[in-house]
């Protein structure tokens, strides 16, 4: 009885009496916003710069809200990435991720046609042998990295701590390359969501549920540092690489851009 913008009143009242009532009405009371007694939340669900106004019920689950996200999109559940400090939980309900009234619920995803349009089965497979290829080698030895760390370590680069794991500091990330050798900075702007990434030429905004992973590895002869990608697309050529991340600060990157509840 409980998801989506509300029944009609109508079905509710129907004078014919209850054998005409539509079957999914008959359990509804006729409560104001608590449909049945059960609480509904306003969410604003954000996707491809479409935004829906939706009222849902706090105790639904993550997928039950992907089933309503269907609807109004059109991108089947399994397509769909819903982000909400971090990739949406399936299994748990919308209550215990603590979801509150006016929360924005990003949807990352691309319809069956938009994927079939963008990437042909042969691209897909070259891509994959790739990939194959490049995990049989540590990535800091591959060609690409190599001739960003053959530079040495930046001399404004921020300290870095061994074994030990540091919250994100309340400044930027500095210091750092990226692929093109280029120095580049980090900025977690918690409030608005979003990851600044900024060279000397511009400064990228990124919602963090536009991030689809982040991976990292330690510089081999430099373990106190670390290489790092972010994942902006749907293939590994979408990495944007930055080198020399301090290693206390890896895991609160991750945990931050990714959502905590994916390491338990």
């Amino acid at each position: 009885g409980c998801g989506g913008e509300g029944h009609s009143p109508a079905a509710r009242r129907s004078p014919e009496g209850e054998g005409s009532r539509d079957p999914t009405q008959a359990s509804v009371s006729n409560g104001g916003d608590a449909e049945g007694g059960r609480e509904l939340v306003e969410l604003k669900v954000i996707w491809n710069k479409n935004k829906y106004d939706v009222k849902f019920c706090l105790d639904s689950t993550g997928a039950e809200l992907k089933q309503k996200i269907h609807s109004l999109t059109g991108l089947p559940p399994a397509m769909q990435k819903v982000m909400f400090k971090g990739l949406l939980p399936e299994e748990k309900t919308l209550r215990e991720i603590k979801v509150t009234n006016g929360a924005k619920i990003m949807v990352v995803g691309s319809t069956i046609n938009d994927v079939l349009a963008v990437n042909t089965p042969k691209e897909a497979a070259q891509q994959e042998v790739k990939a194959e290829e490049n995990k049989k080698e540590p990535l800091c030895r591959q060609k690409q990295h190599r001739k960003v760390l053959d530079k040495g370590k930046p001399d404004d680069v921020m300290p870095s701590v061994k074994g030990v794991q540091e919250r994100l500091p309340t400044v930027p990330l500095s210091g750092m390359y990226n692929k093109s050798g280029g120095k580049v900075r980090l900025t977690f702007k918690l409030e608005q969501d979003q990851l600044w990434i900024g060279t000397k030429e511009r400064t990228e905004k990124l919602p963090m549920g536009s991030i689809k992973n982040v991976v990292s590895e330690p510089i081999e002869g430099h373990e106190d540092y670390h290489m790092m990608a972010f994942q902006l697309g749907p293939t590994e050529a979408s990495y944007y690489w930055v080198y020399w991340v301090p290693t206390q600060y890896v895991d609160a990157i991750k945990d931050t851009v990714l959502g905590k509840w994916q390491y338990f």
